[in-house]
């Protein structure tokens, strides 16, 4: 089997697991417990903040609260500080943030703003800053697209809005950049959620990052854990391995986009172009390859694929529950619903190899084949 949906999960890093196993079968304190085992677990997740922390951000000025998934930590910025005025995001959004977006309307807490998208999947940060008024609380912009790999830069968008509006909570849905591009948190962004299984880490585990000097309420009540912002004991384990993954993954990450890299744009150029067309970007995340069989469909393409022993997507993961036909994220950058609906994304991991890449083009080369002449 080829798996090529990495986008919606990664297998975990063996070796990480194997270096936090510890966790669960020696150090499975409480870490709340008070006694010397418990607090000395409560070292243990302060060695994991700090791993997590160190690449992408200043630690004097950014500290880390532990969640469940990028939802959650979605969910909680966006319920914590979305509460007044109007606030906006992106048409391209993942559901973890349109979503909470959505039922604010209909509480009509505030007054919701999209901004529409480029072509290639970045927001059009011109339309956006023009949503922004002295009325607007917050902002939510993803740093990469979760369908198209597109890349926001999300430090200059976030000066640019508290240019206009310096009162503005400005937030960023990292899950696709953490571990997969290089970047600094600028000291504009004020929170930023991440998740572990985009990064060889485990299901289960997330975290919001949140500027120090931010007063962050807390979304979950309860025994008090992160001091106070996220009740729930903490799942060491987890954590534990989600810290060990990223420096992994960080450790190699210049390389490893590189290559990744390499191999996308060898599976682009092995593709039929007569059945294939290019919608993500070249600039975009190295990870992630969008391509349309336009006026094929591409659910019925991924099942043949799958048939074949490859796993693509279609989309997000997360999106797959719901009743709609096209990527809203593909409409929502211009394309018709002929390519909206022969959408596939491949997306790579640092395992994959070579000769995945050549396999993979040629099953997507045999099944859009395929299909174009039974369609004729």
């Amino acid at each position: 089997m080829i798996y090529l949906d990495n986008a919606a999960t990664t297998k975990p890093f063996k070796a990480a697991v194997d270096r936090a196993y510890e966790f669960i079968n020696e150090k499975y304190y409480n870490p709340s417990a008070m006694y010397k085992e418990g607090f000395a677990l409560q070292s243990e997740l302060k060695k994991a903040r700090s791993a997590l922390l160190l690449p992408i951000a200043d630690q004097n000025a950014f500290e880390l609260v532990f969640t469940s998934c990028g939802t959650e930590s979605d969910n909680q910025a966006i319920f914590s500080f979305a509460r007044r005025g109007n606030i906006i995001t992106t048409e391209g959004e993942h559901s973890a943030v349109l979503a909470p977006f959505a039922e604010l309307k209909t509480r009509g807490t505030a007054q919701v703003r999209y901004a529409p998208l480029e072509k290639d999947g970045r927001v059009n940060v011109e339309k956006l800053l023009e949503s922004v008024d002295e009325k607007t609380c917050f902002v939510s912009v993803m740093h990469v697209n979760n369908e198209m790999g597109a890349i926001n830069d999300v430090n200059d968008i976030a000066k640019r809005v508290k240019q206009k509006n310096p009162r503005v909570i400005f937030h960023s849905d990292g899950v696709q950049a953490y571990g997969k591009i290089l970047f600094k948190l600028g000291k504009e962004v004020d929170l930023y959620s991440i998740s572990a299984h985009k990064i060889g880490g485990l299901k289960g585990v997330g975290a919001l990052i949140k500027r120090k000097t931010l007063t962050l309420p807390p979304y979950i009540y309860g025994g008090g854990q992160e001091t106070g912002k996220r009740s729930g004991t903490e799942n060491t384990f987890g954590i534990m391995q989600f810290a060990y993954a990223a420096e992994e993954k960080f450790s190699r990450l210049a390389e490893k986009n590189e290559q990744i890299k390499g191999y996308r744009e060898k599976l682009w150029q092995a593709l039929n172009k007569t059945v294939y067309t290019r919608l993500s970007d070249v600039a975009g995340s190295p990870y992630i390859l969008t391509i349309s069989a336009v006026g094929l469909r591409g659910a019925i393409l991924q099942q043949m694929a799958n048939d074949q022993g490859l796993l693509v997507g279609t989309g997000s993961a997360c999106s797959s529950n719901s009743k709609r036909r096209f990527s809203a994220v593909v409409l929502a950058c211009g394309y018709d619903e002929k390519t909206a609906d022969g959408m596939l994304r491949v997306s790579f991991s640092d395992d994959t190899t070579e000769e995945e890449i050549d396999r993979a083009a040629s099953i997507l080369n045999a099944i859009g084949e395929d299909l174009k002449r039974r369609m004729k």
